[in-house]
């Protein structure tokens, strides 16, 4: 009976492979003293599972419209291919006490992808989640397009060459044993880090890891497990850093001891990008207690002393004559009229008598990039080599312009990706890592440089300031055509897609306006049959430290039209969740709306001054639906909180998300529950003020994230059944749904569709703006005060 059951497994492992799950792939054992092994992968990994599915039926009388640039190839299509052909380069090591260890080519900001690599190892590798170590790769040049962190990409790109190096190691192990013990591989069992005989013999993972090894590069090829049989992948699981994060035991960048590198801060300029003229006080400065160093730099004075107390003194105590800044004199409104002056025009008018139109223009103000942890990072600058570490999301760019900067090879610059407490697309770029470095050369010195908050707030990077100028027609009920023209202050993509090459390339005259042009199209598009449908992106300014933050276009985008399409609803006389199903393209899109109408009980009555909201956003290969209910009465619009804006309250959020293959169902409920609250924040409360060329919000206090007394009492997330093998982009997908869901709720609650967000925008300053100069504010005195 063994016998004809071993027979059974040959034969079935012969069968042709069924979908994504069971292809054969290639993998490398390579040479070195413990069982170390990568993926070989190319193209046909990215073929589909499955035969492609029937095109979905469009609704009668609906005008189909054509599938835009990012329904054929978007963004994270991009970096996945081009990750690709350096995926052999990424390793797995077995080592001698039984633990898997991963260098993971990414940078983990809070998002939780050490844990979900984590699980894809343990799941191909039948190790215990607990036996696998994944840290933070340093910057690798060779890697290419391969160590970019963004785009809601690290998933999807690192899942199957994660899955072929376990599955190698696991057969390599496998066989290890099987000539260990004199048995025939298919005979044997490995379950929890153990490889048991037909006659119970028992041998560890670590017992084999030396012996499975191999003396020179071997290729192999491996099954991987199918779906069906996941035992890991699928199931929620807890993060593998949670212990450490809440023990403070977790390592970030100021936690990194490096001999002599002493607390450091920048003195900073009272507007944006201004440069120093002169110092007046510089040696009075120096003689302050604690201070070791004192210079000017490219970005301001840096301050090096023993305590950042210090630091914070002498930075205070600087008199600093400032040369102009790169905005000088810029305000919201000098900004707005250099946008609404480059919009594109919209081409299609309503025609009398046959057609209407919804025509609207929206206005997003700035939004602060800053995270939890500010921006900071540690540098040991010598004679012919430096060290950095900080947390990067591209560090192959960091280590070269840093090497560049400095004068040196690459290769005699070492970078080192920590931790990171957040990152809203700020860790994209090394401001603090070039310029720690900049600060260590010129004083010979290691420094631990730190951002003091305010830093972030105003001389940090911004989600830029834009414009949506919005013409949907309609007639008898149909949309006929919609158009977008998306105006914004130019993001800055300096980093490219990781690597030097395009880094360079989108800082040109010409390509920056090309790079942001193509990240526009591949990143936007309509999940709607509206017709003849375009979105288009036009942009001004280059005076402003700008970054991606999460989602890059999306939540405006999103908002603008999610508002339009309410409002086409509302003119045609229809519900507005019934108007979008019957627009949607996608089934799974429907799904999702679906789940958020049944479980938010879409469209019962509600209190005057309380509405409900929804939006659904589709993004890289992953639905999200949002249903919200917010409530702007008087009574709550009106309560006061010390400090605080309070405004508007979203009572209650339901949201249903659809990422195809889920690894993480747990952490994909955080990654939607951070997104909800950036979404939140986004629509009512968090925006920048300009006013002569600086930034008026100098720290959380007052820049009105979404505070606890403004966050949903009730919020439920739905993780929708596995629709593929794959696992789709979720690490932004939930801020743009969230944000035009609640949009859309106030408009319903208040009767008119908001345009200008966040909606308190223009309302009186709640705070009174510290000083420019010096540009760290005092030290609160009533700390105790406030604890009460």
């Amino acid at each position: 009976m063994e016998a004809q059951d071993r027979a059974a497994h040959r034969e079935q492992e012969a069968e042709p492979p069924r979908g994504f799950g069971r292809r054969r792939f290639l993998g490398y054992v390579l040479a070195a003293p413990t069982l170390t092994v990568a993926a070989r992968i190319g193209a046909d990994a990215l073929a589909p599972d499955v035969a492609a599915a029937a095109v979905p039926a469009v609704a009668p009388g609906v005008v189909p419209s054509l599938p835009g640039p990012a329904e054929i190839l978007d963004l994270n299509d991009l970096l996945t291919s081009a990750a690709l052909p350096t995926a052999n380069l990424i390793t797995i090591r077995v080592e001698p006490d039984g633990t898997a260890h991963f260098a993971l080519p990414r940078a983990e900001v809070g998002q939780g992808i050490t844990t979900s690599s984590a699980m894809i190892v343990a799941e191909e590798l039948d190790l215990p989640l607990d036996r696998i170590k994944v840290t933070l790769a340093d910057a690798r040049p060779e890697l290419l397009f391969n160590q970019l962190t963004g785009g809601s990409n690290t998933t999807i790109s690192t899942f199957t060459p994660i899955r072929i190096a376990a599955a190698v190691a696991r057969g390599r192990l496998l066989r290890a044993a099987a000539l260990e013990l004199g048995e025939a591989v298919d005979t044997l069992t490995a379950k929890a880090g153990v490889i048991t005989s037909a006659t119970g013999i028992r041998l560890t993972y670590g017992e084999l890891a030396v012996k499975a090894a191999a003396l020179t590069d071997t290729q192999v090829a491996v099954t991987l497990k199918d779906p069906d049989a996941f035992q890991v992948i699928g199931t929620p699981r807890s993060r593998v850093d949670a212990l450490d994060a809440v023990t403070g035991r977790k390592k970030f960048a100021m936690d990194v001891h490096v001999p002599g590198a002493l607390p450091t801060m920048v003195c900073r300029p009272p507007t944006i990008n201004g440069t120093v003229r002169s110092v007046d006080n510089l040696a009075e400065v120096r003689a302050m207690p604690g201070i070791t160093d004192v210079v000017a730099v490219s970005t301001g004075v840096a301050v090096r002393g023993r305590t950042f107390g210090q630091c914070i003194d002498a930075v205070r105590a600087l008199k600093v004559t400032w040369g102009p800044g790169t905005a000088e004199g810029a305000s919201d409104a000098t900004v707005l009229q250099e946008l609404r002056a480059a919009e594109l025009p919209l081409v299609v008018p309503p025609l009398d008598l046959l057609t209407k139109a919804v025509d609207a223009r929206f206005t997003f103000h700035f939004a602060s990039n800053g995270a939890l942890e500010t921006n900071c990072a540690v540098a040991d600058v010598r004679p012919g080599s430096a060290e950095i570490w900080a947390s990067l999301k591209s560090p192959i760019v960091a280590q070269e312009k840093i090497a560049l900067q400095l004068g040196l090879p690459p290769t005699a610059v070492k970078v080192h990706v920590t931790e990171g407490g957040g990152s809203f697309g700020r860790k994209l770029f090394h401001d603090a890592a070039g310029e720690a470095a900049e600060i260590s050369k010129a004083i010979g010195k290691p420094v631990r440089l730190m951002w003091h908050r305010t830093d972030d707030f105003r001389q940090g990077r911004t989600h830029p300031m834009s414009t949506s100028r919005v013409r949907a027609t309609y007639a008898l009920g149909e949309v006929l055509t919609y158009e977008q023209r998306h105006t914004s202050v130019a993001t800055d993509f300096s980093h490219g897609v990781g690597e030097v090459i395009t880094s360079e390339a989108a800082r040109l005259p010409v390509a920056d306006l090309t790079f942001s042009e193509t990240m526009f199209a591949l990143t936007q598009s309509s999940p709607y049959h509206f017709g003849v449908t375009t979105q288009l992106l036009s942009e001004v300014d280059h005076g402003f430290n700008t970054g991606s933050m999460r989602n890059i276009y999306s939540p405006n985008v999103r908002c603008a039209q999610e508002l339009v399409v309410d409002e086409l609803a509302r003119k045609t006389g229809q519900d507005a969740l019934g108007f979008r199903r019957r627009f949607l393209k996608d089934e799974r899109a429907r799904a999702v709306l679906d789940k958020v109408a049944e479980a938010g009980r879409w469209g019962r009555t509600m209190a005057p001054g309380t509405a409900q909201g929804v939006a659904i956003h589709p993004e890289y290969h992953s639905f999200v639906a949002v249903l919200a209910e917010i409530d702007c009465r008087p009574e709550t619009t009106g309560r006061k909180i010390r400090d605080a804006w309070t405004g508007p309250r979203v009572t209650k959020i339901v949201c249903a998300v659809d990422v195809g293959l889920a690894v993480n169902p747990r952490g994909l409920e955080a990654q939607m529950m951070g997104g909800i609250s950036d979404g939140i924040a986004l629509a009512l409360t968090s925006g920048l003020h300009l006013k002569d060329g600086r930034f008026l919000e100098s720290s959380w206090d007052n820049y009105f994230y979404t505070r606890q007394w403004n966050t949903p009492p009730e919020l439920e997330i739905v993780v929708m059944p596995s629709t593929g093998d794959r696992p789709g982009g979720a690490g932004e997908l939930a801020v743009a749904a969230s944000m035009a869901a609640v949009a859309c709720a106030y408009g319903r609650a208040t009767g008119t569709m908001p345009t200008t967000f966040p909606v308190n925008h223009a309302a009186p300053l709640p705070f009174t703006p510290t000083p420019a100069v010096p540009p760290i504010p005092a030290s609160p005195t009533d700390g105790r005060d406030r604890a009460l």
